[in-house]
């Protein structure tokens, strides 16, 4: 099924918000934004660019638009419903295709488009990098095993991690002396600690 008929499943597939996301459809059309079908939804966009979506829930439908942070909300209805995963997201939900305001849907959508013309996005945050720190249980074993520490240190950072936490995060003393026991030999063999599930 290629996404034109995704696109058209989804809309005609009975719902009891079905004529409300149509509408919303029918104003994303008559914004000229390009139609495509992405994550189970349709999602419409700018040059190739994902601008905004609709989608449908069991209590609600409703326009997410991708960087909403910038949409100046003169209605005060957007709401940022992940708001610990999700930064420039912006949503506006309907209970009834009542509570569709043709008019001022339209312009949100326009401003959405207008604000991918010129360009408005949130740059993504990065992570800052934390140096690895190695307990002193671990790093003391290291140092009486030249094969093992030699080993450790070849292998990639996010092994090295693995192993790291596989010792800080037993609880007792003994738990950790036993999970140290169990990984200078692999370490000896050169292996990451979870290797045997890639």
């Amino acid at each position: 099924m290629d996404h034109s008929e995704k696109i058209e499943a989804y809309y005609s597939q009975e719902h009891h918000f079905k004529n409300g996301v149509q509408i919303l459809r029918a104003l994303a059309l008559k914004a000229n934004a390009e139609e495509s079908f992405k994550w189970q939804a349709p999602v419409y966009g700018l040059d190739g660019k994902n601008v905004f979506w609709i989608a449908r829930f069991k209590n609600h439908f409703g326009i997410g638009f991708f960087n909403g942070v910038f949409l100046s909300d003169p209605k005060n209805v957007l709401i940022n419903v992940q708001t610990e995963k999700t930064i420039s997201m912006r949503h506006w939900h309907f209970k009834s295709d009542t509570d569709i305001d043709d008019l001022n849907v339209f312009n949100y959508i326009k401003e959405a488009l207008d604000n991918q013309r010129k360009g408005l996005r949130l740059a993504p945050i990065k992570k800052k990098k934390t140096s690895l720190v190695i307990p002193e249980l671990l790093n003391n074993a290291l140092q009486s095993n030249d094969i093992a520490r030699t080993n450790f240190y070849s292998l990639t950072p996010y092994k090295q991690k693995e192993y790291t936490e596989y010792i800080v995060n037993a609880k007792q003393e003994k738990t950790k002396l036993t999970r140290l026991a169990k990984i200078i030999p692999m370490l000896e063999n050169g292996k990451g600690l979870n290797d045997m599930y890639r």
